[in-house]
């Protein structure tokens, strides 16, 4: 009797994405290549754009049923103890599903880009969302802006590579993903045009440009129609700019500068203290959220995202800020309130790096938001409070923001046009250009790097603003080692070391020990007059005629490094030595060569 088939729901999605999938090769063929990338930015936009739905939506259910049941159960301290068990949650999905280990931050795509040939794994596809929904969602004091662009960028380079595009094509699809993710995010299409472009890509032309705009106006649309307004983050009441008050605006920009520095060096110490930690996962998730949650406790606004708080502040309603809590008594008191918002926009990193380091999956982009509001609220509350002048809190609450983003993430273009558009509106244009400027001249001038890619960009691993420093390092060092050369030792003749320059064209012999040890060099042009006179090779050492290197190339530096000590010495060839033990050599002629090769190939057009 033949088998009855069986109606398979994973069958038919996996059959009519084979389908999809067959037609899209199929287009490729039939379309010119700058077609097929057209389509592609539009196909990546969408994808993206529905990531971010299915994210938003996922962290905004889980963050209000964790409310819900809070007002139904009364449960005490339940704001305190719902981030500890989303933290949880998450290192429990990391260890168990995603192979113990997952991406955070935005470097991972710099590194991507730099050192993969914008290749990421497929898994960030979908681990993001699900990790950091539960993060944020259950009180994490994290943003899902980061994960957001980590999964965008996913859907560009697996799309790119399932396609066999080029390295070119897949990273301006990488970039593409970004900018289509934040645009979804904040229906704002220009600032993740600008995003991908300040903080992802290091070189880009002026035709991609359009793919990039495309993706993300694409990302924007679908998650205007999709998404309602209590999801999106965004504000209709801003007030006009007044000129009277540009010195205050440049007070804030310093500040903000200031306090961008702060939040950089801080977040670094606090996880290099976690990574330090010999606790395993779920006492570390445990340690790190449980001190998360008392700071919940006396700080609510630190629960989640924060976006509803900064809404509060920008109505200039900060009272509501402390209802509820052990400080409600002092919501009538001007400076108390002050001193309590002072207070949270300061603690706001420790609540961030606990959450990340106790092994929750978020950013620092909505935290950024939330300490610039903060911060730009401080400084228009102190001021009208001691009567000195009467500034809009409102309108110091938004620009505060686009000054922290840009101290933080060295992106003034990306920190503009985000507020800019998400108050609907370019009334604050002159403010915001003048804020994020002096923020970011600031923080660049004591913290050269984005905080986010700071360890990355130390080791020369991300990309730079400087082109020559980016082309060097995405060449693999060890490729250039060149380890088929002819060695010898002291105990050598020098009849031995003609019979070896017979039999090879090398023109410079290393002197090893028996362990592999390098004790010298031999150049072959300076020791011609003793080769070619029969007495000098019978009665002369190798010893005599060896020569220490006038500079020693680490297996571990990056080429940057490596092609100034050539311009230092002076030399085509140097030896190459890692724990002590020769490697090999490397030749400048070979590295310029990679060079040219890699700058055709490393500028998108």
């Amino acid at each position: 009797m033949p088998r009855k088939k069986t109606f398979s729901f994973k069958n038919l999605v996996h059959k009519n994405f084979r389908r999809l999938e067959q037609f899209i090769f199929l287009l490729k063929s039939l379309l010119t290549p700058r077609q097929f990338i057209y389509l592609s930015c539009v196909l990546v936009g969408i994808s993206s754009a529905l990531a971010v739905i299915i994210l938003k939506t996922f962290a905004h259910w889980v963050f209000k049923s964790s409310q819900k049941l809070d007002d139904i159960l009364h449960l005490p301290f339940s704001n305190s103890t719902l981030p500890i068990i989303g933290i949880i949650i998450t290192v429990i999905i990391i260890k168990k599903v995603l192979d113990g280990s997952i991406e955070k931050g935005t470097s991972q795509i710099m590194y991507a880009v730099a050192k993969k040939r914008g290749i990421m794994p497929r898994k960030q596809m979908f681990a993001q969302i699900i990790t950091s929904s539960f993060t944020v969602g259950m009180g994490g004091s994290a943003g899902l802006e980061s994960p957001i662009t980590i999964t965008g960028a996913a859907f560009g380079s697996n799309y790119a590579q399932n396609y066999r595009l080029s390295y070119k094509d897949r990273t301006l699809l990488l970039a593409c993903g970004v900018a289509a993710g934040i645009g979804a995010a904040f229906n704002a299409p220009i600032a993740g045009v600008l995003f991908a472009i300040e903080v992802v890509l290091a070189e880009i032309s002026i035709t991609a440009f359009i793919p990039i705009m495309i993706s993300a106006a694409t990302g924007a649309l679908i998650s205007t129609i999709v998404l309602n307004d209590t999801i999106l983050f965004s504000f209709k009441k801003v007030q006009f700019f007044d000129f009277h008050n540009l010195p205050y605006y440049i007070l804030l920009g310093v500040l903000s500068g200031f306090v961008s520095i702060n939040y950089a060096r801080t977040f670094r110490k606090i996880e290099h203290f976690f990574a330090r930690l010999r606790f395993n996962y779920i006492n570390k998730a445990l340690f790190g959220a449980g001190i998360l949650g008392i700071l919940i406790f006396f700080f609510p606004s630190l629960f989640g995202e924060g976006y509803e708080s900064i809404k509060l502040l920008a109505d200039n309603q900060s009272g509501k800020l402390v209802q509820n809590t052990v400080f409600e008594r002092f919501q009538d008191s001007s400076w108390i309130l002050l001193i309590f918002v002072s207070l949270t926009m300061l603690i706001k990193v420790y609540a961030t790096s606990l959450t990340l380091g106790a092994g929750g999956n978020g950013g620092n982009f909505a935290p950024s938001l939330f300490v610039g509001s903060y911060l730009g609220f401080s400084v228009a509350t102190f001021f009208n409070l001691i009567g000195f002048t009467k500034l809009p809190v409102g309108n110091f609450t938004l620009v505060g923001m686009a000054g922290i983003l840009s101290g933080l993430f060295h992106a003034p273009l990306t920190a503009i046009f985000l507020i800019a558009e998400i108050t609907g509106g370019y009334n604050l244009m002159v403010p915001l250009m003048i804020v994020s400027s002096v923020s970011f001249a600031i923080s660049k001038r004591f913290e050269p790097y984005s905080f986010d890619i700071k360890n990355l960009a130390d080791k020369g691993e991300v990309f730079t603003d400087n082109r020559d420093t980016n082309i060097l390092n995405s060449i693999d060092v060890s490729k250039l080692i060149q380890t088929d050369f002819k060695a010898i030792s002291l105990s050598n003749s020098l009849e031995e070391l003609v019979q070896k320059i017979q039999e090879s064209d090398e023109h410079i012999f290393p002197v090893l020990d028996e362990k592999n040890k390098l004790l010298g060099l031999i150049h072959l042009d300076e020791i011609r007059p003793i080769v070619f006179s029969q007495f000098k090779v019978k009665y002369t050492a190798v010893e005599e005629i060896m020569q220490q290197p006038k500079e020693i190339i680490f297996y571990d530096e990056t080429l940057e490094t490596i092609m100034d000590k050539f311009d230092a010495s002076e030399c085509k060839v140097l030896p190459v030595l890692k724990n002590g033990i020769f490697l090999g050599f490397m030749y400048k002629q070979l590295i310029l060569e990679k060079y040219r090769h890699r700058l055709k190939s490393m500028i998108i057009e």
